[in-house]
């Protein structure tokens, strides 16, 4: 059977741009509980300043406080060597760096330019690599800039291989404003697993304009197996306007369940993730598909952890 990995970024690009800010045990909660439902890597927090993002303030506090399996899954966004020496001191093992494919948009994310970007995004990857840490990184607005429009393709594929040269384990191409379409996510994904092979590659989605499963469906007909995804589509980058809730986890597991991947989640699971993000955010949340899919598995099976057909034991 495919494998398709999911990373789940709500602990971190979910909640960071969320008006009630949950407490460090709640975001323990919301991690272990991830974990529990068989999501494999999970983005947990980010070392950046507490002004500019002020929910990721506990970053610290909340790797130390996520223990057993959860605690082997975590990644952490770093955006410079400072918050890469935060992450160490914390006990990170994973780290991911945030690179975007316009000089505006770095501008206004980490108050660099493209070049300056760049040789930072260089710097951290071989600090972190020589901690012997895991890296991940972004290469961010991939599709189109809130501020300039649509993004070079060629740019992006010249970025990638920067990151991939630099000795990245994985490069991520983010629509961070979800403005791409199906046909541009084919041609770009496409381009790049002719030149990086597809072990390396991983695609972050948002959902603002209807088109994150479709694209994600896109991208999967190319050879991608990676991709991030939120639980109950939480998400927004404060810095991008326009960026709304990334790409629903329980809609991509279901989309992969039911299309022959095998993805190790636990759906019925990570159905009472979002019923408790719900509850704690206190508001209603999920995807395209979470009310069918309660309803569905209600009556499939009382069992609040039953596994799937094909869910490996």
């Amino acid at each position: 059977m495919k494998q398709l990995f999911i990373t789940d970024v709500s602990p971190r690009d979910g909640l960071q741009n969320q008006a009630l800010h949950l407490s460090t045990q709640d975001k323990r909660w919301l991690i272990e509980a991830l974990s529990d439902s068989g999501i494999p890597r999970i983005e947990a927090t980010s070392f950046v300043s507490p002004t500019g993002v002020p929910q990721m303030a506990d970053a610290a506090d909340l790797l130390a406080a996520v223990t057993g399996p959860a605690s082997d899954k975590l990644c952490v966004l770093v955006p410079n060597s400072k918050g890469l020496f935060r992450a160490q001191d914390a006990g990170a093992r994973e780290i991911c760096v945030v690179l975007s494919a316009t000089e505006t948009m770095n501008q206004r994310n980490i108050r660099m330019g493209m070049a300056q970007a760049v040789s930072a995004c260089l710097d951290v990857l071989q600090q972190a690599q020589e901690a012997g840490l895991r890296t991940r990184a972004y290469v961010a607005v991939a599709f189109a800039c809130p501020f300039e429009g649509q993004t070079s393709p060629d740019l992006v594929m010249q970025l990638s291989k920067q990151m991939a040269d630099a000795g990245a384990d994985e490069v991520v191409i983010a629509d961070t404003i979800g403005a791409a379409h199906p046909s541009q996510v084919s041609n770009l994904m496409g381009d790049l697993i002719n030149t990086m092979g597809a072990d390396r590659l991983g695609l972050h989605l948002h959902d603002t304009r209807g088109l994150g499963l479709a694209n994600a469906w896109a991208a999967m007909q190319v050879g991608v197996n990676r991709f991030d995804s939120s639980a109950a589509g939480l998400g927004g980058c404060p810095f991008a306007p326009g960026a709304a809730g990334n790409l629903a986890t329980e809609d991509l597991a279901w989309l992969a369940h039911e299309s022959g991947y095998e993805t190790g989640i636990d759906i019925p699971a990570l159905l009472q993730v979002v019923e408790g993000l719900s509850m704690r955010l206190k508001k209603p949340l999920g995807g395209r598909s979470y009310a069918w899919l309660k309803q569905h598995f209600s009556k499939v099976s009382a069992e609040p952890h039953h596994a799937l057909p094909g869910k490996q034991a």
